[in-house]
């Protein structure tokens, strides 16, 4: 995969020789613009304990780059795609675990330590947080509830969750696979062979921009039918369109 450092020469050249670091946090944005400057300034504290953060570009049109140029540790381009993003951010990172966060969300106060104790004190090999979704609708706070006790349930976590791993078990996993839709689904399956999640109840706010935009029954209809289709083996190109389809007729 051909990948381009904008804060210099190759990624993997640039992690020859860096020393390792306990926790890194990988953010895939595209055009973000609007929140980008906001969401980097909240993780400015876990920087100053340590914690790498990285952002990963998927070839934003607006002023995304620019504003995270100066608030994250290395910014860096890579093919458009959440799970192709993040592949090319954790080839980069210096951490011994591995934390994806998404553009719209807010971690817990203490999250890098929440997590690092946890893995320490368990043998597990992976997590995720519970969800508060913040939108609008009365709907969310029980949609959130029954996301964090699916989870919980199944063993399986969504990237809204925040999802985070141990490096050796994520490369032993593959990564997130190449597929443009439902690729924390696809990684959660994975790390669940290895072991069950740690759930930290402590919450990240997620955004509900999507649930406010595109009506709440309608999108929360929607992603319960591609899960079900993912499940009974449709093919991930024909739920990328699906997809697209309902939320363009939404």
């Amino acid at each position: 995969m051909d990948t381009h450092a904008l804060d210099g020469p190759s990624p993997r050249g640039r992690l020859a020789g860096k020393p390792m670091t306990e926790l890194s946090i990988i953010m895939p944005v595209l055009n973000e613009a609007t929140g980008i400057a906001e969401t980097l300034q909240a993780l400015a504290p876990y920087r100053s304990r340590g914690v790498e953060v990285i952002v990963v570009d998927g070839g934003s049109r607006d002023a995304t780059v620019a504003q995270a140029t100066a608030l994250a540790d290395r910014v860096i381009s890579a093919p458009r795609g959440r799970g192709t993003q993040m592949n090319v951010g954790a080839a980069c990172a210096r951490g011994k675990v591995l934390l994806f966060l998404h553009a719209d969300t807010r971690l817990p106060a203490d999250a890098d330590r929440l997590i690092l104790t946890s893995l320490a004190w368990s043998e597990r090999k992976w997590g995720r947080f519970d969800v508060k979704i913040s939108g609008r609708s009365a709907l969310l706070p029980v949609i959130a509830t029954l996301m964090n006790v699916r989870s919980r349930m199944t063993g399986i976590a969504t990237g809204d969750q925040s999802i985070f791993v141990r490096r050796h078990a994520f490369d032993d996993a593959g990564g997130f696979p190449n597929t443009p839709i439902l690729e924390d689904i696809a990684l959660s399956k994975q790390l669940r062979r290895r072991s069950r999640p740690i759930c930290i109840g402590f919450k990240v706010i997620t955004s509900g921009r999507r649930w406010d935009q595109n009506g709440v029954v309608v999108t929360m209809v929607t992603m319960w039918a591609l899960r079900l289709a993912y499940y009974v083996g449709v093919r991930p190109a024909v739920l990328t369109r699906f997809y697209g389809d309902a939320r363009r007729s939404s």
